[in-house]
């Protein structure tokens, strides 16, 4: 596995070439019409975060889902959201990437919404994640160029890696999570569901890698890393990826296949549910404590996957 890189007159250099204009739209351009723009992937039916201890569910419009049992509807916006990202250290404050293109930001769980796409090309963004050690920098995937960074909460952006390149072809992503591990530089890392199964990249950016076993430096040194124990199903997309804040080797990943589960930071997974969940969330204070949504239904589980409760029926 290797990074692939673009030419000098690339579509990552088109789409920021066309920030400025999309920007002009209005003033919160993600929530600006979009009848123009391609649908380059079928959406999710819906997102999923833990903000603080609510579950907040979002597409058409967003419910907040508190542990005492209350359910808020908040206004429904105009365009359906995609997919959200919170960080436990900043309550309230829920990042989301809009059908269309774009993140928008809201510091009031969902009530209000501000723009916060300063610099992103103006494409569909597939995912979003914040970074597990620093709640001020998030992490988007936009589609068919690659991963975006910003260090101010949504200010201003930057590039900083290509998409995966997996089996001869770039592959788009389809999911993120930061995870704080004990290796990497720093610690921290950022997986990649994508199109053809699960990568990641050390927050260095120097390459995307297979999972596996081991300090990740010595991986890229001997530059043909053994496989690992027990991968997921090999070639089906990650539609949905959770990383559980407060036990950093724990992973959720949702497939065709159903649910999987990984306690060593993704190199071992075993299967919980033959379920396909569209999204994914894991409570910030208690990693057996985990939220899919499936076509049907919002269920959530207290034990890790191993039984569920029904929150809502679609």
């Amino acid at each position: 596995m290797r990074s692939k890189f673009t030419p000098a007159l690339s579509r990552r250099g088109f789409l920021a070439s066309c920030a400025a204009t999309g920007a002009a739209l209005s003033l919160n351009p993600a929530w600006a019409d979009t009848d123009g723009a391609s649908n380059l992937r079928a959406a999710p039916t819906s997102a999923l975060a833990f903000d603080g201890d609510t579950l907040v569910l979002a597409d058409a419009q967003l419910r907040r889902f508190d542990p005492s049992g209350e359910v808020v509807i908040l206004p429904a916006p105009r365009i359906p959201i995609r997919t959200l990202a919170c960080h436990p250290d900043r309550p309230g404050r829920i990042f989301a990437a809009p059908e269309g293109g774009g993140v928008v930001l809201s510091l009031d769980g969902g009530r209000t919404w501000t723009a916060a796409s300063g610099g992103l090309p103006q494409a569909q963004i597939m995912a979003l994640t914040v970074a597990a050690g620093a709640p001020d920098t998030v992490y988007a995937a936009v589609a068919e160029d690659g991963l975006w960074r910003s260090e101010d909460a949504g200010e201003s952006w930057s590039f900083v890696m290509d998409r995966p390149w997996i089996a001869e072809a770039e592959r788009e992503v389809l999911s993120l999570a930061s995870v704080n591990l004990a290796s990497g530089m720093g610690g921290i890392w950022i997986y990649a569901g994508t199109e053809r199964g699960l990568t990641r990249v050390p927050d260095c950016f120097c390459r995307w890698q297979d999972v596996v076993a081991g300090d990740a430096m010595d991986a890229l040194v001997a530059g043909t890393p053994p496989a690992p124990e027990a991968p997921l199903p090999e070639g089906e997309p990650v539609s949905a990826l959770a990383s559980a804040p407060a036990a950093p080797e724990r992973l959720y990943a949702a497939l065709p296949s159903g649910l999987w589960t990984s306690e060593d930071g993704g190199v071992a997974w075993e299967s919980r549910s033959n379920s396909q969940p569209q999204g994914l969330a894991v409570d910030p204070a208690d990693p057996n404590h985990i939220a899919a949504a499936t076509l049907n239904e919002l269920k959530h589980s207290r034990d890790g996957g191993g039984s569920w409760v029904t929150l809502a029926a679609f």
